[in-house]
């Protein structure tokens, strides 16, 4: 029972935002059609975004074997659906325990802090309770006792995160409807900041100036296509068409394919939109009945693409550019004694896409460039920093890919290394979190200061 209901309900991200989006309109006491549609429309726009997920993955699969091939790239490839399976066969229980009450925790943390975010990427959920489960079970925690601390700490970070990234949030929406639910926060963060250093008077990615006879390129659709069929037909060039044809393509020319799984990339990339805007369409106006009801005032902390509608040549941009900076940081990191690790595709999409769009809110062209290039280092350095705290797990080829997993469990695998017994770890961890808190505190009464000033400016 608790196996159906943590994997095959609350473990499936469609379902959980469902599940939200229903118990928000009944809230509301919408009528039975009302009901039905916005919880069907919601989970179908999930889904809709899962399956574009998917769509773009398979090509950047390609990518990533015909990219291997071409440059004899060997080392620890990020992933993190491959380490969570990994480790559900020694872990699982710990795992879906502290997902179900980390979950308790977000809400109740919601409800009596001014932090008023619910966070409902259940896959990153399921993935941050995994990476508690493994470190304090590693560090000598087990039972009821980390079962509770790891709750205390996820539905933290559940709130802390989106809390963070919500005065950029609301620069890239021009709302307050809602905010990114992702860990892979950190990154993006940094990419803001960056952006507001490096960015005065820098033009936004999306106000590229387009010559009358290129003026086909302001469609995103088009553009994508066109930037991934060049990077699919050099890529393949280096590859060979021998490599390609006998273990790709089933036969095909290597350039038809390489023209094929650039197109297939862009088709991905514009499912994913669609799926983003119906989801967005239902999510917002059902989540009222639980901010009226259940959380006063709370906002659904969504997955990143949320805000790839927002800046569609920043969502580019970041990408190529952070996987670019993954690629530079792979001869740097034996320098320092680290493991090399071999940039995925996938996390470098989805987290420097979202930080391009992040540096371009705050600092334009420059923010998005520099920014999503930062965010390219970190997701570089910190899984390599990351191995040696995962126990054995860190032996397995691969490890969590996103900024938040390697800062949360650097910081907590260090703890529990210092600290000379469990009662010492968990009162550190519980410090740790109450400065967190309380810097986040700071930080939104300075912004509701300035809200407040530009109010009455206007």
């Amino acid at each position: 029972m608790i196996n159906l209901i943590m994997n095959d309900i609350l473990g499936t991200p469609a379902i959980l935002v469902g599940l939200f989006a229903l118990i928000g309109l009944i809230a509301q006491k919408k009528n039975v059609a009302d009901t039905v549609s916005g919880t069907l429309k919601t989970i179908m726009g999930f889904v809709i975004l899962g399956a574009g997920a998917n769509v773009l993955v398979q090509s950047l699969g390609k990518f990533s074997d015909m990219f291997n091939e071409a440059f004899s790239v060997d080392g620890v490839i990020p992933n993190n659906e491959a380490i969570v399976a990994l480790a559900q066969e020694s872990f699982g229980t710990e795992t879906a325990m502290i997902m179900l009450f980390g979950m308790v925790a977000n809400i109740i943390i919601a409800r009596i802090s001014p932090f008023k975010y619910i966070f409902l990427t259940g896959h990153h959920t399921m993935f941050m309770a995994c990476m508690i489960a493994v470190i304090l079970k590693t560090g000598g925690l087990s039972g009821v006792m980390m079962v509770l601390v790891g709750s205390v700490i996820l539905g933290s970070l559940m709130v802390l995160f989106p809390a963070l990234l919500q005065p950029y949030t609301r620069q890239i929406t021009g709302s307050d409807d809602f905010a990114v639910g992702h860990f892979g926060s950190t990154g993006y963060f940094i990419s803001a900041l960056i952006g507001k250093k490096v960015g005065k008077n820098s033009r936004s990615t999306e106000e590229i100036n387009v010559p009358k006879s290129l003026g086909f390129l302001r469609d995103t659709s088009v553009s994508v296509s066109l930037t991934m069929v060049i990077l699919f037909f050099v890529v393949a060039l280096f590859a060979g068409p021998s490599f390609i044809q006998n273990n790709l393509s089933g036969g095909q020319n290597f350039l038809v394919f390489a023209f094929m799984q650039g197109l297939t990339f862009a088709a991905g990339v514009y499912i994913i939109l669609s799926g983003v805007r119906m989801l967005l369409g239902e999510i917002v106006p059902a989540f009222k009945g639980i901010a009226e009801k259940i959380v006063p005032n709370a906002k659904p902390a969504l997955d990143a693409p949320a805000v790839f509608p927002f800046a569609g040549n920043a969502v580019i941009i970041g990408f190529i550019l952070s996987f670019v900076a993954g690629l530079l940081s792979m001869f740097f990191l034996p320098i320092f004694g680290l493991k090399v690790i071999v940039p995925g595709l996938v996390p470098h999409f989805f987290t420097g896409a979202a930080a391009g769009v992040f540096g371009n809110a705050t600092g334009g062209r420059k923010g998005a460039i520099f920014g999503s290039m930062a965010n390219g280092v970190i997701i570089s350095f910190l899984p390599a920093l990351l191995l040696p705290v995962l126990g054995t797990l860190g032996f397995e080829g691969t490890t969590f890919g996103d900024a938040d997993f390697g800062v949360v469990g650097i910081i907590l695998g260090n703890l529990i290394g210092l600290a000379e017994s469990n009662i010492l770890f968990i009162i550190l961890s519980l410090v740790v979190l109450a400065i967190l808190f309380g810097i986040g505190w700071k930080q939104r009464g300075g912004n509701n200061e300035q809200e407040e000033e530009a109010t009455e400016a206007g």
